[in-house]
């Protein structure tokens, strides 16, 4: 285990609240605390067990003035979060005593750990690999059950392991190089079957990284979210279409065109996918400044997002400004609806046979709000969205992966055309690399300072 000064940060909110916990980690943890803390009946710091919490005062070091009652906890290492020495001290929340305890703290000899550098240690001390690291920041930001289950799959090792077997396999598949190389030295006779063995071990590389790859970008939604623009021109209904989509009357909604000058973003959860919604400015033009302004960021919005939900009046005829967006969004994904269809239909739909997934509703009385939602799920998830299988959901992840099955494809193709096996391990170590990438046991140390500075301070 590697050797770091004693860091401390608050591990909960700041704000009004019951509790506050401030974490200290680090092998003077229990030294830093006993020139602060005094426990009922003259308990000491020093004597504490680990796993075991104890009631007392935290005082200032110099003047021994008492500055908030407490129970501390203590964590002996390895067997805590960062694998060092780990003190939990739980005072009274709320801004002032927090940071009280907390400069005391520092005061007595600790210093305040960088966003992310608990996890980080835990890291580099080697009780979890990178994956687990980064499923921690994905399990504070979940944001539904779904993207919080996937998160503690992740945190619980199960991407982990099955980088391992994909690891297993290419090591396997080195060492049948290395050993038709050593063979081949020797100027003894080469066994034809090694290559057909290097081909059937990278094949299945190749279909394991596949199925892990056939879910990313599912996975990456459920873990960030899908970004949906709905847009359209004044009155057609966008702001209303938003309220009912988050059953409440979240935007301004009147005759008067233009009511909508900002983009209005909001989140809800669609069979446990994150869907952040964005309720944009009816796109015209127009001589108002505030209100251009706001068209300008709505068509930004539409280039942005991952589906574009085209409203239309179909109580009126398409105009102009309706042709002009639907010819913005031919090449997104995009979902057309007809609002107002309790109203008279006017909309000619010669001028929509070119279009496809076209939902007719009713803002008003929610008619067609279930087939919108069915229908985000067809474009997405192919009708469903699967819950139990592993998800990957990082970016990162992902690129990588693609990295290490362009190597196996490449090395796969090479062993076909009968080249040298020692120019195959050349991609087959490169895809070994890119794997390693994933759990970090291949990684540059910037990217892993990159990594955890995304965390919060504390954590």
């Amino acid at each position: 285990m590697k050797e770091f000064d004693t860091i401390c940060g608050i591990a909960t909110p700041i704000g009004e609240g019951g509790i506050s916990i401030i974490r200290i980690s680090g092998s003077n943890a229990l030294d830093i605390l006993n020139n602060i803390f005094t426990g009922i009946n003259d308990f000491k710091v020093l004597d504490m067990k680990s796993y075991t919490m104890r009631y007392g005062y935290i005082h200032d070091a110099k003047f021994n003035n008492i500055i908030d009652e407490v129970i501390v906890s203590y964590m002996k290492g390895p067997k805590s979060f960062t694998a060092e020495d780990v003190v939990e001290v739980n005072c009274h929340g709320g801004v002032v005593a927090t940071n009280k305890v907390l400069e005391a703290i520092i005061k007595s000899g600790c210093r305040i750990g960088e966003p992310g550098e608990f996890t980080k240690r835990a890291f580099l001390n080697g009780r979890i690999d990178l994956t687990q690291a980064e499923a921690v920041i994905d399990i504070i930001r979940a944001k539904t059950d779904l993207s919080m289950k996937s998160a503690v799959m992740q945190s619980s090792g199960h991407l982990s392991r099955e980088i391992n077997r994909l690891r297993e396999y290419l090591l396997n598949t080195l060492a049948l190089i290395e050993y038709s190389i050593d063979f081949t030295e020797d100027d003894e006779e080469v066994d034809e079957s090694i290559p057909i063995r290097v081909s059937e071990q990278l094949n299945t590389a190749i279909n394991e990284m596949e199925i892990l790859l056939k879910g990313a970008d599912e996975g990456r939604i459920i873990r960030d979210g899908l970004n949906l623009a709905i847009i359209g021109k004044p009155n057609v209904g966008k702001s209303s279409l938003l309220n009912i989509l988050l059953k409440e009357k979240r935007a301004i909604v009147t005759d008067v065109p233009g009511t909508t000058r900002d983009v209005i973003e909001e989140y809800i959860n669609l069979d446990g996918v994150p869907v952040k919604i964005m309720d944009t400015a009816g796109i015209r033009d127009t001589e108002d400044i505030v209100e251009k302004i706001g068209v300008e960021k709505s068509r930004e919005k539409m280039d942005q997002s991952d589906l574009v939900v085209l409203v239309l009046d179909s109580s009126r005829k398409l105009d102009n400004d309706d042709k002009e967006i639907i010819e913005k969004i031919k090449n997104k994904k995009y979902i057309v609806i007809l609002n107002k269809v309790d109203l008279e239909t006017k909309v000619d739909e010669e001028d929509l046979k070119h279009l496809k997934n076209i939902i007719k509703i009713s803002a008003t009385s929610g008619f067609g709000i279930d087939d919108l939602k069915i229908k985000i799920k067809e474009l997405f998830f192919s009708g469903e969205v699967n819950t139990e299988s592993l998800i990957i959901s990082n970016n990162r992840h992902k690129q990588a992966l693609n990295r290490a099955l362009e190597n196996c494809n490449e090395a796969e193709k090479r062993v076909k055309l009968n080249e040298y096996l020692d120019l195959i391990s050349i991609y087959v170590t490169s895809a070994l690399k890119s794997l390693g990438e994933i759990t970090g046991a291949e990684l540059e140390v910037d990217l892993v300072n990159k990594i955890f500075s995304e965390f919060c301070v504390g954590k």
